[in-house]
């Protein structure tokens, strides 16, 4: 994993580059926090959906909640980018609706709207 600086507007984000998958249970999602916060000196984090497990789409298994509360008790922002189109669970639509309308965790389409989402 290898976590690039960004500034914008006068706020830093931490995106998140890999051949891997990064986050895989709470532990290597709050592994990626911490490493933002040491390495980058930043809570913003910016990472490709791909880089993280399936099971986090799949709002039954618990894993995104765990995480994001994590993210949340920590201080941490998350925007997660890429292509939610092929998912058909309304709840997870609706939970990714909702959370877009807060101000610490947002699914978007790209790279620069995930870094637009955490510094305005």
């Amino acid at each position: 994993m290898e976590l690039s600086k960004i500034e914008k507007n006068g706020i830093i984000c931490a995106v998140v580059n890999s051949e891997d998958l990064v986050i895989t249970d709470t532990q290597s999602a709050l592994d990626v926090l911490m490493s933002a916060k040491y390495d980058v000196g930043t809570e913003n984090i910016v990472i490709d959906k791909k880089l993280i497990v399936e099971d986090f789409f799949i709002l039954s298994k618990g894993l995104a909640g765990e995480i994001l509360q994590k993210y949340v008790n920590y201080g941490g922002r998350i925007a997660i980018y890429g292509d939610y189109s092929h998912y058909t669970s309304k709840p997870l639509k609706d939970f990714i609706y909702e959370s877009n309308k807060g101000k610490d965790v947002f699914f978007v389409a790209t790279q620069d709207v995930a870094i637009d989402m955490l510094t305005r």
